[in-house]
């Protein structure tokens, strides 16, 4: 038995009444069983998140449906290394 983990379509991500952001998401198994939830994130972490895909991204060729915020990553990997928590 294995999951899949994917973006549910015509679900956006959108800010909850707390302030946080939460990402919808979709677990299927292999034998046909699904569930939508979603993914909580702080602002902080949704940042940490952000830059995480910002730096394994960087480098690739943005798809022509990618949004205009995805620019290359400017620091190197040194210095764009998170630690800790904002």
């Amino acid at each position: 038995m294995s999951w899949t983990i994917e973006r549910p379509p015509g679900r956006p991500v959108r800010r909850t009444d707390d302030n946080r952001l939460a990402v919808p998401l979709r677990l299927s198994l292999t034998d046909g069983h699904a569930a939508d939830t979603e993914l909580t994130l702080t602002l902080a972490e949704a940042e940490h998140l952000h830059a995480a895909l910002c730096r394994a991204l960087d480098g690739e060729p943005s798809p022509p449906a990618a949004p205009e915020c995805r620019q290359s990553v400017q620091a190197s990997p040194g210095a764009a290394h998170i630690v800790g928590r904002a």
